[in-house]
C-alpha cells in the first residue's frame, strides 16, 4: 500500500523552505509513501534539488491563504490556494491525507466545506498529543469548538479512542473528561452530562481528569471543549518555555553554575528531548471524511516531518474506518436503549 500525502507547501511561517525540505526527508525515509507538493511552482523548485528516484510531484496552486485571513474569505475567494488544492486532492482520492502549517481557522473551515463530516459526527475536533510522565496523552478538542454540548464531547471521546486504538493497537484505551475535580459532582452541567454519556457509551471511561492528571497520564484520551483545551495547551507550552528559560538563567549565573551545566549536559539534553514539542507536532482534525493534519505554524523541518509521519500512520492504521465503525455502533446501541 502506497500512502499519498498532499502537502500545503505555502503554509506556515517559513513556507517552502521548511515544508519542501521536510517532504524530501519524508519520502527518503519511507518506501511506501508519495508526496504531492502543492503551491507556487517557482517558489517550490529552488528547494527541491536533485529528486531523481524520489516519489514526489509538484502540483501548482496560484494562491496562498495568509495566516491572518478570514476563513470565510479563504473559502470564497481563494479557490486555487495551496490549502484548497491540497484538500481537493484528498476529496478526489488522489491523496490519502493533507498536511498544512497554514491558518488554522481557514484549514478547519475549508476542510469541512470540501470534505464534509463523517456520518454521525456533528463537528470536527482538533486532537493533539501531549507528553506525560508515563508516555503521552491525546487531547481533544484544542480549539475548533469553543462551545460544546454533552453529545459533542461524547463524539470526541469516540473519535479519540478510535484514533488511539488504531494507531497504538489498543483495544480499549482509557478515556477521561477534563474537569475541575475528580468527584462526580464537580463541573458544570455540560461536563457532568457528558460524563454520564461516556459512562454508558461502552468506552473505557475512567472519569474526571484534573489539570495535573493530564500530565500524570490519568487517561490515554482526554476530552474537553475547545476553549478549555486551547487554554490548557497554550499554558503547557508557556510552562515549558519558562522552565527552559529558568534553566538557562540558573546555569549561566556564574562560573560554578556554568561548570555544573557541563556536568549536567546529558541530563538537560534528555529532558529537552522529552518535552520537545517538535516530537508531538501534527494535530489531526478528526471527524472529517478525510485525514487532515495541522502542523504548528512555526514548525522547523524536523517538526513538519513528524507531522507527515503522523499523517501516514493514520492512513496505514485505517483511522477513518475505525471512527466510522465505532460511531455506527454507538448509534445502534443508543437506538436499542431508546426502544427498550
Amino acid at each position: 500500500m502506497t500512502v499519498t500525502v498532499a502537502i500545503d507547501c505555502m503554509g506556515g511561517d517559513h513556507g517552502p523552505e521548511v515544508t519542501v525540505r521536510a517532504a524530501l526527508e519524508f519520502v527518503r525515509k519511507h518506501d511506501d509513501v508519495r508526496a504531492i507538493l502543492v503551491g507556487i511552482e517557482e517558489k517550490i523548485h529552488p528547494f527541491l534539488g536533485n529528486v531523481d528516484g524520489l516519489s514526489l510531484v509538484v502540483r501548482h496552486a496560484s494562491e496562498v491563504v495568509t495566516m491572518d485571513e478570514s476563513p470565510a474569505l479563504a473559502i470564497r475567494n481563494k479557490k486555487d490556494s495551496s490549502m484548497r488544492v491540497a484538500l481537493d486532492l484528498v476529496k478526489s482520492g488522489e491523496a490519502d491525507a493533507c498536511v498544512s502549517a497554514g491558518n488554522t481557522g481557514a484549514l478547519m473551515a475549508i476542510s469541512r466545506f470540501v470534505l464534509k463530516m463523517l456520518p454521525g459526527i456533528d463537528r470536527p475536533a482538533i486532537c493533539a498529543i501531549l507528553p506525560t510522565v508515563s508516555g503521552h496523552v491525546h487531547v481533544l478538542d484544542l480549539g475548533a469548538n469553543v462551545d460544546c454540548s454533552p453529545e459533542h464531547l461524547l463524539q470526541f471521546g469516540i473519535m479519540g479512542a478510535s484514533l488511539v486504538g488504531a494507531i497504538e493497537h489498543k483495544d480499549r484505551p482509557t478515556v477521561g473528561i477534563l474537569n475541575i475535580g475528580e468527584e462526580d459532582i464537580k463541573g458544570n452541567d455540560v461536563v457532568k452530562r457528558a460524563a454520564d454519556l461516556l459512562k454508558d457509551s461502552g468506552l473505557n471511561f475512567v472519569g474526571n481528569v484534573e489539570g495535573d492528571g493530564l500530565f500524570k497520564g490519568d487517561a490515554e484520551v482526554v476530552v474537553c471543549d475547545g476553549f478549555v483545551g486551547n487554554v490548557a495547551l497554550k499554558a503547557s507550552e508557556g510552562l515549558v518555555q519558562m522552565l527552559a528559560s529558568f534553566l538557562r538563567q540558573e546555569f549561566g549565573r556564574n562560573l560554578l553554575t556554568r561548570f555544573a551545566a557541563l556536568v549536567a549536559l546529558p541530563v538537560v539534553r534528555h529532558f529537552k528531548h522529552r518535552v520537545d514539542p517538535r516530537r508531538y507536532n501534527g494535530a489531526c482534525l478528526l471527524g472529517l471524511r478525510g485525514i487532515v493534519l495541522k502542523s504548528h505554524g512555526s514548525a522547523d523541518v524536523l517538526s513538519f516531518d513528524n507531522a507527515l509521519d503522523r499523517a501516514a500512520d493514520m492512513v496505514r492504521s485505517g483511522v477513518l474506518e475505525r471512527i466510522a465503525l465505532r460511531v455506527a455502533q454507538q448509534a445502534g446501541q443508543q437506538a436499542n436503549q431508546e426502544s427498550i
